[in-house]
């Protein structure tokens, strides 16, 4: 019902930038909050950043300065802008929402994206 394709990953040098993109598609309703998370094989997923519908933000310590989250809602559209990128982001990207659709309006439901791997090199 609800299709999140992430973006923009890659392969960058220490002190390069990238920028993720998740577009989310179907049968959406509302958009509530989404996020970024990130996973390193043998760690748990982790939150980067998340922003809400009202466009309140929040960060982990770790990316704060560095990385900014920000959303189109015109687009249904999250974006990760990822600054002096560092080898320990090094990781697989999650986009992440929080959304009703239109066959469950008074049902709020978390979808994922499949992920896209960001490798940053010393």
């Amino acid at each position: 019902q609800v299709q999140l394709v992430e973006s923009g990953g890659g392969l960058v040098q220490a002190g390069g930038s990238l920028r993720l993109s998740c577009a989310a598609s179907g049968s959406i309703y509302t958009v509530n909050r989404m996020g970024w998370y990130r996973q390193v094989p043998g760690y748990q997923r982790e939150l980067v950043a998340g922003i809400t519908s009202g466009g309140s933000t929040n960060y982990a310590d770790s990316v704060k300065g560095r990385f900014t989250i920000s959303r189109d809602n015109a687009k249904n559209t999250l974006y990760l802008q990822m600054n002096s990128l560092k080898p320990e982001d090094t990781a697989v990207y999650y986009c992440n929402g929080v959304m009703t659709t239109v066959q469950r309006r008074g049902a709020l439901s978390t979808y994922w994206g499949q992920g896209t791997q960001v490798t940053v090199s010393s």
